[in-house]
């Protein structure tokens, strides 16, 4: 894993002599083991790398690397687990390698097409290319005989990679700080879907002029513009895949999610360096961890404690993770977190995630790999993924319960809707059983995007500003995945397609987002073998009743898993990777959040509300409304402002270009 960055200029643009070195200390923290810059100031390009050294550590791995020609110059950040099989076929065709990593087998098969096409590497050619690759990446490699600059992100978007385009040329990065945004425009259709969400699907970011390259996408560059866009990968419902599921039955679904994981962690255990992997407790990292002990017995595992979580709806997770190591007679190493820890992480979080994100549990993931690069790991497995192919979030429950209520008039589903709306907010199941029923109004794909929602939107507006309103126009935040869903064969079933909404937003832009971010602030790389595109296809072709089966989530895992893990591990009860954020505003946090929330703060920005939001934070502060966090994601807001408009309290001085 690593840190990529550079440019393609416009024919008109001076070349910026200090952009790729600043670029270059902004991402220091991906890649602490080596950096090198590429700079062709006559084309216009610069490529930028850090290095976390993972796969032949040695010099021969140093990035950017070129062709032997030098014709070819690749950056690449990612980790491609069937490099060493895709190297034997190449030295088969005649490529020879000067070291092992898989950043020359990544370039020798770029050079392989290159070389068998007629003229240039078009778009059907670079997806054959990219669809050869097992493994997670974002690349950028500059072909200097074509002029062009290709850029790609793997299937599920696993490595993020942000894109800029403005009067200068073209920008990447693998991360959107080393863009300068202060002299960029809000984008507050993007506020709106972090504010409706707290995460933001899409392309877009709070920037105007920043945009995240899509999982799955590639563009091809050259002088500065775009000459092609393309996706080179499509999920398995866009492609119909689960139009096959009759064809398998139970016991196939259970052998072959066995027998696909076992070989997805397999896969993903290739390394040159120690790797460890997160032990929660909860099904999913238990999983891996188990297929890991096959090829690792010593296999370390990291977890977390947090304090405070009872009153949340979460259960602890700590006696569990110690029940799986125990089983499974492994290590693990233990971070505790409280109120003081967290709220001392938060402008760091913002900072890194280079998004607002409202979520706690990014902190999480920072933790445990600090402690786990403390302890010698520089690799670690996650479970995530999981709940996205196979279902485990409550939403999915909800789904399934709508058979009960949804043939209803919409005039009685309305009724329904109104009356669990009076519910209070004190217990974590009342607040289900809200949330539950809060889009029983909408029919089809619209409420099905509803249940990622965690404010009405009417509830959201009454805390903008006039101007703030009078900007979003009839923009939507749910439009990208409406957009989405609209795609789709109709006939697909509403599982599969709540589930290609987790798969192409909710893990793409909050999960993933935040597990690399985190992961590669203390020189972690993350792996996630749930992803395995092998696994992801034939999830795909599960009969739902398979996954959602009755009140049980997850059914065929659970089955796949039973002869390996103990019962109550198994069918232990959903809890979430987070943190009692509720419990915390109106305690340890409540005067930190009236500072960043405070009036002078609101009015100086200019996006909310002031006594809109005032008056919510005293309604939930006594406990009236749940408000806690539509409250943390207005701070959120705030502080990515602070940091990335203002740049009053920036770890780091921002880059030019």
């Amino acid at each position: 894993m690593c840190g990529v960055a550079g440019f393609s200029l416009l024919p008109s643009s001076s070349f910026p002599a200090d952009w790729s070195a600043h670029s270059q200390q902004l991402l220091s923290h991906r890649g602490p083991d080596d950096s090198g810059i590429y700079e062709d100031p006559n084309s216009g390009i610069a490529l930028v790398h850090t290095r976390l050294a993972i796969i032949d550590a040695s010099s021969l791995g140093h990035q950017p690397m070129p062709s032997p020609d030098g014709d070819v110059m690749i950056v690449f950040n990612g980790e491609i687990y069937n490099y060493a099989y895709l190297r034997l076929e190449l030295q088969s065709l005649g490529y020879s390698f000067r070291g092992s990593s898989d950043t020359e087998v990544l370039l020798a098969l770029y050079l392989s097409v290159r070389a068998s096409s007629r003229s240039e590497p078009d778009a059907s050619e670079l997806s054959s290319f990219l669809m050869r690759l097992n493994g997670i990446f974002s690349l950028a490699i500059w072909d200097k005989k074509y002029g062009t600059l290709v850029l790609a992100r793997d299937a599920l978007g696993v490595k993020p990679l942000y894109i800029k385009q403005n009067s200068t040329g073209f920008f990447f990065a693998s991360e959107s700080k080393v863009f300068p945004q202060s002299s960029s425009p809000l984008d507050l259709v993007s506020i709106d879907r972090y504010l409706s969400f707290i995460w933001s699907p899409g392309s877009a970011t709070p920037s105007a002029a920043v945009h995240k390259l899509g999982p799955g996408e590639c563009l091809v560059i050259s002088r500065g513009s775009i000459r092609s866009s393309f996706s080179w990968y499509r999920l398995p419902a866009a492609r119909t895949l689960t139009t096959s599921a009759a064809q398998i039955t139970k016991a196939e679904s259970i052998s072959g999610v066995e027998s696909k994981l076992r070989l997805a962690v397999h896969r993903q255990l290739v390394s040159d360096v120690p790797v460890g992997a997160f032990l929660s407790g909860g099904l999913d990292s238990s999983s891996v961890a188990v297929f890991a002990r096959e090829q690792n017995p010593e296999l370390r595992c990291f977890t977390i404690e947090v304090s405070g979580t009872g009153d949340e709806g979460f259960s602890c997770d700590l006696p569990y993770a110690r029940r799986v190591a125990a089983h499974l007679d492994l290590p693990l190493e233990v971070v505790q977190v409280d109120a003081a820890k967290m709220a001392d992480g938060l402008e760091e979080m913002i900072w890194q995630l280079d998004e607002p994100l409202a979520d706690p549990a990014p902190l999480n993931v920072l933790y445990i790999s600090r402690l786990a690069r403390e302890h010698g790991i520089k690799v670690l497995l996650s479970g995530a993924g999981g709940d996205d192919l196979f279902t485990g979030y409550r939403r999915h429950l909800a789904l399934r319960s709508e058979t009960l209520w949804s043939w209803l008039p919409r005039a009685v589903r309305i009724q329904l809707r109104q009356l669990t709306g009076q519910l209070p907010d004190s217990t974590p199941f009342a607040r289900r059983l809200r949330k539950a029923f809060s889009g029983a109004h909408l029919d089809g794909d619209e409420r099905l995007v509803h249940y990622f929602r965690w404010i009405e939107r009417s509830d959201l507006h009454a805390l903008y500003s006039s101007a703030f309103r009078a900007a979003l126009g009839q923009a939507r935040a749910e439009d990208p995945m409406l957009d989405f869903l609209a795609e789709l064969p109709k006939d697909l079933p509403p599982l599969d397609r709540m589930l290609a909404l987790e798969q192409r937003f909710f893990l793409t832009d909050h999960n993933l987002t935040y597990t690399d971010k985190m992961s590669m602030a203390a020189g972690v790389e993350v792996r996630v073998p749930f992803l395995d595109l092998d696994l992801v296809d034939f999830a795909a072709r599960i009969p739902n009743q398979y996954k959602q089966r009755g009140r049980e989530g997850k059914w065929v895992l659970k089955k796949a898993m039973e002869p390996y893990l103990p019962h109550d591990v198994i069918y232990r009860s959903k809890t979430g990777f987070g943190a009692p954020l509720r419990h915390w505003l109106r305690g340890e946090l409540r005067d930190w959040l009236a500072d960043v929330l405070s009036p002078v703060r609101l009015r100086s920005r200019g996006l909310f509300d002031v006594q809109a939001v005032q008056s919510l934070m005293v309604e939930n502060l006594a406990g009236r409304v749940d408000a806690s966090y539509t409250l943390f994601s207005l701070a959120c807001i705030e502080i990515w402002c602070r940091h990335f408009i203002d740049h009053s309290s920036s770890p780091s001085p921002s880059a030019s270009t």
